[in-house]
């Protein structure tokens, strides 16, 4: 028996987006792990590094996590010293985060690691591709953010 798929086109754009981000996220675990980071890790850091002073609720958005999750995460890169942590909570209750000296070095090692990876990805784009690829993107971000 043969299995014949009648997937809409919208129902296929949303499983080749799903697949894709899957392949991504595995792909980049596999370039972190040798550095000792997860994806999440890595996202938090990262946003750590680009947006001083960010809230531990921003962080959780931003690294697809729950607030709770992102605590035991900030646990874990207090421990490994990748992060520092107030000890006085400030507005809304909630701890600074910056990050170390180490942390600095650490993401843009990993930086690197995960520009490789969306390089094979997007490889064989044209600029332009490329260029019309992200706007395309952050419409669709926008249309189900605004809905």
């Amino acid at each position: 028996m043969t299995h014949v798929d009648h997937r809409t086109l919208p129902e296929e754009l949303g499983v080749l987006i799903k697949e894709t981000q899957a392949i991504l996220h595995q792909r980049m675990d596999e370039r972190l792990r040798p550095l000792g980071l997860s994806v999440a890790q890595y996202a938090c850091l990262q946003a750590l590094l680009d947006t001083p002073g960010i809230t531990g609720s921003e962080l959780a958005r931003r690294t697809f996590v729950s607030r709770q999750s992102m605590n035991v995460l900030l646990q874990g890169l207090e421990k490994r010293g990748l992060i520092e942590r107030s000890d006085e909570p400030g507005p809304r209750r909630e701890r600074a985060t910056t990050p170390t000296s180490a942390a600095v070095e650490l993401t843009h090692r990993a930086r690197a690691d995960v520009a490789a990876v969306v390089g094979t990805m997007t490889g064989q784009l044209s600029t332009t591709d490329l260029d019309r690829l992200t706007a395309l993107l952050a419409a669709c971000r926008d249309a189900l953010l605004a809905s």
